[in-house]
């Protein structure tokens, strides 16, 4: 049970407004105290060691031993490709404070995305509802922090229906600047060929169909016809991705299992399961294959080996006073001793007071958030262009 990284609401915020690109506040010449003290003075430079890599900004392990998001939005996808990041690497960045992840996104980033062409009157329009639905996803982070789980889903749904205003207002952009890709472009991006899968002669002719039909009713604006369309072509491709990806075996499935003791009986139940849960999900039937899942997973959960106490708090990067490390682990092996479903109370319990103890270490590393103006990797400078 690892607590959730607060980042998660930095890939809402992209998600909801539709787009993938990350921007920061905006922030003036003077310094700025995040709320885990660190004070951090606007356009300073930091050289560290990148720990993880997402689309647009990476993990940053600095020199100074603080932890740091740095956003990379400024930057074009051809400068990101030319850096050829990597997990390890050692770079310097210099760039300005953001207060919140959620402050990455600005309607500016948002604009630079869109295509040729919005009118002032258009992006007027746009800009005001962009503003409402960065209040609204602020106010829905608050919710959920306070565990007002209707406020916030609530929040999110206005959201959802200020979005779908958004593109009604969009759409005829993106279709006057859309270039299609010829068919072929667009089959050799799902990589089947390159895998030594030959599609049928007559397949390929009915893809091509249904493709010159997709983009015609996507340039109509007819986007329900359309997306019937794309439902037949995944149709008939989909036995070329089972052919691709082939469900693992049973046998297969359960080597990533660490079982502990688990009679002959269990584990043919478990087959059964697993079969049915296979039939199921390529009949699409979804109650009966999150039944079957849940019935599985209750099975393995009596027979997981469960971590040590060193194990699980190996996947911190922090180090835990002597004293703090005895109540941790003296709270985790009692959670252990419980049994989950009897004492389910007890458990969350449990686990609230083993938090508890370690939110201060989780405030204290918790990551600064910078918006990069400037990179150096290997003595190469880049700036945005």
């Amino acid at each position: 049970m690892k607590r959730p990284i607060k980042k998660s609401w930095m890939i809402v915020s992209a998600l909801t407004i539709g787009m993938a690109v990350l921007t920061p506040l905006q922030a003036g010449a003077t310094s700025v105290e995040p709320t885990n003290g660190v004070t951090v003075q606007i356009e300073q430079q930091i050289t560290g060691t990148i720990k993880a890599i997402y689309g647009d900004g990476i993990d940053l392990r600095g020199r100074d031993g603080k932890n740091y998001y740095i956003s990379f939005y400024k930057f074009s996808e051809e400068q990101l490709e030319k850096m050829n990041l990597v997990e390890g690497q050692e770079i310097t960045v210099e760039g300005s404070v953001a207060e919140d992840y959620l402050d990455f996104f600005t309607f500016e980033a948002y604009k630079k995305q869109l295509p040729k062409g919005v009118s002032n009157e258009d992006l007027t329009k746009l800009e005001k509802m962009f503003n409402e639905v960065k209040k609204l996803e602020k106010e829905a982070s608050k919710a959920v922090e306070n565990k007002a789980t209707e406020e916030a889903e609530k929040k999110f749904e206005e959201m959802g229906e200020i979005y779908v205003e958004m593109k009604k207002i969009t759409k005829s952009y993106y279709l006057a600047n859309w270039q299609p890709q010829s068919f072929e472009e667009y089959l050799g991006d799902y990589e089947i060929s390159a895998n030594n899968i030959v599609i049928a002669e007559n397949d390929k002719n009915q893809l091509k169909a249904i493709y010159e039909e997709w983009v015609k009713l996507e340039k109509d604006g007819q986007e329900e016809e359309a997306n019937e369309k794309m439902e037949k072509f995944h149709k008939i491709l989909n036995p070329y991705f089972e052919e691709l990806y082939p469900d693992p075996t049973f046998e297969e499935y359960m080597e990533h299992f660490d079982l502990v003791d688990i009679p002959a009986e269990t584990l043919a139940k478990l087959k059964t399961i697993y079969e049915d849960a296979r039939k199921a999900e390529k009949d699409d039937n979804t109650d009966l294959l999150n039944k079957l899942y849940g019935e599985f997973y209750e099975i393995i959960g009596q027979f997981t080996k469960p971590q040590t106490f060193e194990e699980y708090m190996a996947d911190y990067e922090f180090k835990v006073s002597e004293a703090d490390s005895k109540q941790l682990k003296q709270l985790y092996e009692e959670i252990l001793k419980l049994d989950k479903k009897e004492d389910q109370a007890k458990v969350e319990e449990k686990w609230e007071a083993f938090y508890t103890i370690l939110e201060p270490y989780f405030e204290a590393n918790r990551e600064i958030l910078i918006s990069a103006s400037k990179l150096t990797i290997n003595g190469q400078e880049y700036l945005p262009q």
